[in-house]
């Protein structure tokens, strides 16, 4: 289902929410890729239901485009990348700790993140009161922000042969963050988990799926 939330600030947004038909294990805050909460990261929501899980998209870029969305081909992409250099972090936070007010009620929140969304999902385990988990996928930006701790149990996914998250990055944040679950999975490209994507490998995102799944089923219930 399609909401509409407000921030701290004033700022009001939508979000996409997805519940489970049952009984209920906790909350998911899923953080989107450059693309908006397009059909992949909706899907990612609805797989986290399936799993027990109240997931929540918030549309954190409706603060630039109001209902961006998009796909994969080489225009979308750069037409997304675009957003980028635009992003105020601190009042995207706000969007995220919103998302977060609106599925406390249903227990434990954790935070997963995919690309730009891995970056957010950091700083979400880094800054954000009521996190108990957080999975972070490809954020280029976290080397940005590796001198920060976080307050929860965290995974970091890369992918081996990303063209976009050099080895420098990701064995910088590996380094200062040694407290931090690290997985490298060889081989495969930035965006593996995205079914959408030419670069999905079916493998590497099953792997990274389960332990994500060991991670929440084990910090929030």
């Amino acid at each position: 289902m399609n909401l509409t939330l407000k921030a701290k600030d004033g700022h009001q947004f939508h979000a996409y929410q997805a519940l489970p038909e049952g009984p209920v294990r906790g909350a998911v805050i899923v953080v989107q890729e450059i693309f908006g909460v397009n059909i992949h990261i909706r899907d990612v929501c609805d797989r986290f239901a399936a799993e027990g899980y109240a997931a929540i998209a918030p549309a954190i870029f409706d603060r630039i485009e109001p209902g961006f969305e998009s796909g994969y081909s080489p225009e979308e992409i750069e037409k997304a990348r675009s957003f980028v250099g635009k992003l105020d972090f601190d009042a995207l936070m706000l969007d995220v700790d919103a998302a977060r007010a609106a599925v406390a009620d249903y227990g434990k929140v954790g935070i997963v993140g995919f690309c730009l969304g891995g970056s957010v999902a950091f700083l979400g385990a880094t800054r954000m009161d009521g996190i108990a988990a957080a999975s972070c996928y490809y954020g280029r930006l976290i080397q940005k922000f590796a001198d920060e701790t976080p307050r929860c149990p965290t995974q970091l996914h890369y992918a081996g042969i990303d063209s976009s998250i050099p080895p420098e990055n990701y064995e910088e944040v590996r380094a200062k963050r040694p407290e931090a679950a690290f997985y490298l999975y060889e081989n495969v490209h930035h965006g593996f988990n995205c079914d959408r994507r030419e670069t999905f490998d079916q493998e590497a995102a099953t792997l990274a799926w389960s332990r994500t799944m060991e991670l929440f089923h084990s910090t929030l219930g």
